[in-house]
């Protein structure tokens, strides 16, 4: 059984990139929460190459039923050829919390 919640990880290459997509997912209620999360060093192969870079992390979190939205959002506004969109399940969390994320994303 799909948990319900999860968490949503994305990486933005500033902090002005990552506070419009967070503002655009919680405007839209496709997020209940998004916490920027500022100062990462990213190594990664691009292109068959090794890169390094500074990225802000977005932590985001929403409803499993918001998740294919979420992501068409995301891939949509991000500046990213291919951006990060990975997602987390939440297996257990404080039940009020997870009301709120309920309410915030229109359940």
């Amino acid at each position: 059984m799909r948990p319900e919640y999860q968490i949503i990880l994305n990486t933005c290459p500033d902090h002005e990139q990552a506070v419009a997509l967070a503002n655009a997912l919680i405007d839209e209620g496709l997020a209940a929460c998004v916490n920027i999360v500022p100062g990462l060093t990213s190594i990664y192969k691009w292109q068959g190459k090794r890169e390094t870079g500074t990225e802000v992390l977005l932590m985001i979190k929403t409803r499993s039923e918001c998740y294919t939205q979420l992501e068409s959002r995301i891939a949509s506004l991000h500046p990213y050829e291919l951006p990060e969109i990975i997602s987390v399940p939440i297996e257990n969390g404080l039940t009020t919390y997870l009301d709120w994320i309920d309410h915030c994303t229109g359940k």
